[in-house]
């Protein structure tokens, strides 16, 4: 028994849309509330190592602040009567088909809670929902709390499911180098929103950042440096496949770029043969865009990509491979198409399926070929009438990197400055007009890394905008609006400190 003395750690007493980004389907609030305590134990549905896996993942997120004496253990979904009070139950078993792969029913009592998916990853997306409704500071990870200490959930059922199959965000790792730790810290930054997709871009002109063996020095030259000529720095095969595995536990796809043909002064710095003169370029460290181009009209080029492509492909396990295709103003146009046709084939050969930029839609699209929109609305529109499915990313709305004002001191304004609010108020179903919604894979908020060089740098950049695309990535439309978002974004703020996230605190959002 709970008395007078223990300390108790509250969320808000009524189960309520102010608690969580994105916003769920539905939410029905009941009287009571659970708690957790240093006896609560998490169950789950035998036989499977995978929802174990989950389990542990929640446990690892409660433990620091209950004295690391929550269990996960397999145990057949019991009756109400044969429950034990104060646990948490992850099954599959009994999930419904219409919640989808990732979709899931959270249902809370002052006794128990049970969270039931159709699949896994459903169970993780819920995994999610409980964090954000339990108190921010069970979240720091330095807290070392009495084991009499106990958090609270308020009761009710929600119902959640995502609105868009793709949901992403993008690093640009080329520009400025950020090490596995930092990767892996911005993927946990990320799922607490359903994240799902995690493009890494990982060549341009300033550095190439991925280890292949069949040409090593893309890496010991190429990754030599980055913008404004620091030590850039490049990951081996094996922190690639450290991050690919890290990002997979998280129910988190890799999607790795290798941008051609051009942005891509690091590799022609690094092997004369891919410069139609045959003549090696200098390492680049501005900032300037479009004047790189590799020899389209070479083997030497295709095979270089075909190795490429092959040693990438076989280290990444989700099926997409991203080949870039934008700003090539160097590269002749009919180049161009023929290239990006013969790539396309090239990622298909090898397995994967091609992703590239808005300009690809110049070439012949292979089916199965998705297009990335970030500028140009009739790109995209041809896309479509070649049956591309497209991925929504206006740079007007969704690049994370463009400056919030002009007062901002990190990013650059090329496309606009957006603000927390404009990062909101938009709509992949309506951003173009002859693209129908049913074309629309999903959105990405990219970020690229021109003017930011540590993680805190990218953190600021990136909260409090992702959560706003993540929401309309997951959330139905109908039922957001910018007023009563900025009330549950302002709550995010002490989550934030706790997780020690850096943030921009816009004067638009009542911070709490």
């Amino acid at each position: 028994m709970i008395n007078n003395q223990t300390p108790i750690r509250s969320a808000p007493a009524t189960l309520a849309l102010s608690d969580l980004i994105p916003l769920p389907v539905s939410i029905t609030p009941a009287a009571g509330m659970f708690i957790v305590t240093s006896h609560t134990t998490i169950f789950v549905e035998p036989g499977s190592a995978e929802i174990s896996a989950i389990g542990s993942y929640l446990a690892n997120k409660l433990n620091p602040a209950v004295g690391e004496t929550i269990h996960v253990l397999p145990h057949v979904l019991p009756t109400a009567a044969d429950r034990q009070v104060g646990s948490f139950y992850l099954t599959t078993v009994g999930g419904d088909p219409t919640l989808g792969d990732e979709g899931y029913q959270l249902t809370i009592t002052p006794d128990w809670i049970t969270l039931l998916a159709y699949k896994p990853a459903g169970l993780f997306r819920g995994i999610q929902t409980i964090r954000q409704l339990l108190p921010p500071t069970m979240e720091a990870a330095q807290e070392s709390a009495a084991s009499s200490d106990v958090w609270t959930i308020a009761a009710g059922v929600i119902r959640d499911y995502p609105r868009f199959a793709w949901r992403g965000a993008m690093l640009d790792v080329a520009r400025h180098f950020f090490s596995v730790a930092d990767v892996k810290r911005y993927i946990d930054a990320l799922v607490l929103y359903k994240i799902n997709y995690f493009h890494l871009h990982l060549t341009d002109d300033q550095g190439w950042r991925i280890a292949i063996k069949s040409w090593p020095l893309l890496t010991t030259h190429g990754g030599s440096t980055e913008v404004g000529g620091g030590t850039g720095g490049y990951y081996t095969q094996a922190d690639y496949s450290d991050i690919v595995a890290y990002a997979q536990q998280r129910y988190l796809t890799v999607v790795p770029e290798i941008d051609m043909p051009g942005h891509t002064s690091a590799a022609l710095a690094s092997y004369a043969q891919l410069n139609c003169d045959g003549k090696a370029r200098e390492l680049y460290t501005g900032i300037e865009v479009g004047f790189s181009s590799l020899c389209t009209d070479s083997p030497t080029t295709l095979s270089f990509i075909n190795d490429v492509i092959g040693e990438l492909a076989a280290l990444t396990p989700g099926p997409y491979i991203h080949i870039g295709g934008d700003e090539s103003a160097a590269t002749p146009p009919d180049a161009y198409i023929n290239f990006i046709n013969q790539v396309q084939a090239i990622v298909k050969a090898h397995g994967k399926q091609p992703i590239g930029w808005e300009e690809i839609a110049r070439g012949t699209l292979l089916p199965g070929t998705i297009v990335q929109h970030w500028k140009n609305d009739g790109l995209a529109e041809t896309a479509v009438a070649q049956g591309s499915q497209v991925i929504i990313s206006p740079a007007t709305k969704a690049y994370l990197d463009m400056q919030y004002d002009s007062s901002t001191p990190l990013g650059l304004h090329w496309a606009a400055y957006v603000s927390v609010q404009d990062g909101y108020q938009w709509d992949p179903a309506t951003q173009i007009s002859n693209v129908p919604q049913n074309a629309i894979l999903g959105i990405e908020a990219p970020l690229w890394s021109e003017t930011l060089q540590t993680l805190a740098d990218v953190e600021y950049m990136t909260f409090p905008r992702l959560p706003g695309d993540a929401e309309i990535g997951w959330s139905p439309a109908a039922g957001r609006s910018w007023d009563t978002y900025k009330i549950r974004l302002g709550a995010q703020a002490s989550r934030w400190e706790a997780l020690g996230i850096n943030f921009y605190r816009a004067s638009t959002v009542p911070w709490q």
